[in-house]
């Protein structure tokens, strides 16, 4: 396995999460939807990053989320790191939006540099090998906290986060049960990984569709 080329969101209402997508990130096959009443309460246990370039990108597309009915989780500031700020979709999904400068190089634009799907596992080491195992190579490792993976030209980057870290880290409680409501298609699959995430083999139909086309990434 090498790359990732879509996530699924399984949601309510396709057509309302179509409308808000296009409007707050201009996201195109990157981000499919499929219509679901699956179960869930609380955390979903992952996170979509969406990495800019410049602090005024962070605030253009924060405000457009938050314009198209997002609601914020924690507020844009600038740290250590960077800027950035998370925000909660109408379907439930969470979104960071950061960048690692804190000066602004030109005007405010839309544009996303890259997509990290980060997916919040019990068990690092467990869950580090298991996707070793399915042909990853791991690019960054921070012990048990965090793992990123080598995924080259992937329209979608992989990275893993204790669970109980990364819901901290985006400001939500770590408590959730049932479904995901994600579906994660790459170039290899159907799997289900240690924290049950599942995976199908891409291009996904079976219902799912992409958004309709936006901003260029």
């Amino acid at each position: 396995m090498t790359s990732i080329e879509s996530v699924t969101l399984d949601v309510a209402d396709p057509t309302a999460a179509d409308r808000f997508y296009t409007a707050a990130f201009g996201l195109d096959t990157q981000i499919r939807l499929r219509a679901s009443e699956a179960p869930s309460t609380g955390f979903r246990g992952f996170i979509l990053a969406l990495t800019v370039s410049q602090p005024a990108t962070v605030n253009n597309l924060v405000e457009a989320a938050l314009d198209a009915g997002a609601t914020a989780l924690k507020p844009v500031v600038k740290s250590l790191w960077g800027y950035g700020g998370v925000i909660q979709a109408p379907d439930g999904t969470i979104w960071k939006i950061a960048t690692s400068a804190k000066k602004d190089t030109g005007p405010a634009t839309r544009q996303i540099d890259e997509i990290v799907l980060l997916l919040g596992v019990a068990d690092m080491a467990a869950s580090k090998k298991f996707y070793v195992d399915q042909g990853l190579t791991v690019a960054k490792s921070f012990g048990r906290m965090y793992v990123e993976f080598a995924t080259g030209s992937s329209p979608v980057k992989l990275a893993l986060y204790r669970r109980r870290a990364l819901a901290k880290d985006v400001g939500v409680s770590p408590d959730g049960t049932g479904s995901h409501r994600l579906m994660i298609g790459g170039d290899a699959g159907p799997f289900t990984d240690p924290d049950g995430f599942a995976w199908e083999t891409a291009p996904m139909t079976d219902g799912a569709r992409p958004l309709k086309e936006g901003l260029s990434t």
